[in-house]
């Protein structure tokens, strides 16, 4: 038999009855989730599967309207799709870009860009809730450190998964950011002056945002040949076409269509797949680089000594206006963790 619970109103969450007695913290509020790290990873990883299909579908889906759209087009016009198959003309585009693509750039900033394109059908990994569990942790960090002083983080910033309450399963997953964050503990541990760690920051962010934005530029760079791959091949095809000279008007009809399709081919990946992919990936990217600004202003607010609740102030003011959480969200969240 199941138990459900409720949580705000609109997402239901069932456990068996064996697990009913782990969660007899469980609460209507959503920010007592903080207080208990094995009912917070439940609850927020169940948030995250309809979030991920809603995220994941919406590219998917905009892949399906351009083909949609297209074919449905040609096919109503009376076009036959079966011409569109030439087989030898996506290798002569996607082979050339691809091999210009490795000749461009050096293969582990290959590696990387395809991962990041592939990505890319995954969710967005920086939710409201990601800002939520980070806005908390510095919350609790700058709490800590008021109660008990600067060097009480040594053993967490060496160990992060010893307190799940302050570094969340999600926050110790993103390696990057749980490097940003602690090696800029330790540096406020050993007492360095405010304006070098803000320097630093900054060199460490900027150094960041390039290395970022570098398999983008990789994805761009091969939209913008793939047009020009495309007509490379249409040419190779009129240059078949002319070795049929004399052949039968139909024989003739279709290898002209076949070559026209070579640049059809390489419009359509630049400007329907691939340049879309790299767009996403530069939107993913910024994205990337607010989690850090929000973090880094969190490490100066720890490093000033201000207080909890402002250091949550100041960080949720560095948010996005579509992820950053009201003021009345933040002040409840705040509120159960005192409670």
């Amino acid at each position: 038999m199941d138990s459900t619970y409720n949580f705000k109103k609109t997402f239901w969450c069932r456990l068996t009855s064996k697990s009913v007695p782990k969660f007899n913290a469980v609460n209507k509020n959503f920010a007592i989730l903080y207080n208990n790290g094995y009912i917070e990873i439940f609850i927020v990883r169940s948030i995250l599967i309809t979030q991920a299909h809603e995220k994941t579908m919406l590219v998917i889906i905009g892949y399906v309207v351009v083909c949609s759209a297209l074919m449905g087009g040609y096919m109503g016009g009376g076009g036959h799709p079966a011409i569109l198959f030439q087989p030898f003309e996506f290798i002569i585009i996607i082979g050339a870009a691809g091999g210009a693509l490795v000749i461009a750039s050096p293969l582990s900033l290959v590696k990387k860009a395809v991962a990041r394109a592939t990505a890319t059908l995954k969710p967005e990994p920086y939710t409201k809730d990601f800002y939520l569990e980070l806005l908390m942790c510095f919350y609790m960090l700058t709490n800590k450190t008021r109660k008990e002083g600067l060097l009480s983080l040594e053993d967490l910033i060496e160990n992060p998964d010893s307190n799940p309450a302050i570094f969340t399963e999600r926050l110790t997953s993103d390696h990057h950011l749980l490097e940003f964050i602690c090696d800029n503990l330790r540096l406020i541990v050993t007492g360095v002056e405010v304006h070098q760690l803000e320097e630093l920051m900054d060199q460490v962010l900027e150094t960041h945002h390039e290395d970022e934005h570098a398999p983008v530029k990789v994805i761009q760079t091969m939209a913008d040949g793939l047009p020009a791959f495309g007509i490379v091949a249409a040419v190779m095809g009129v240059v078949h076409t002319m070795e049929l000279v004399g052949a039968p008007p139909a024989v003739m009809g279709k290898a002209i269509a076949a070559a026209l399709v070579g640049t059809f081919i390489g419009i359509l990946l630049a400007y329907g797949f691939v340049g879309p992919v790299g767009s996403l990936m530069s939107c993913r990217a910024e994205m990337g680089a607010n989690i850090f600004k929000c973090a880094q202003k969190g490490l100066l607010c720890c490093a000033k000594g201000i207080s909890p609740a402002m250091t949550a102030e100041y960080m949720r003011a560095m948010i996005s206006s579509d992820k950053r959480p009201s003021f009345k969200e933040l002040d409840d969240l705040l509120r159960s963790n005192k409670g």
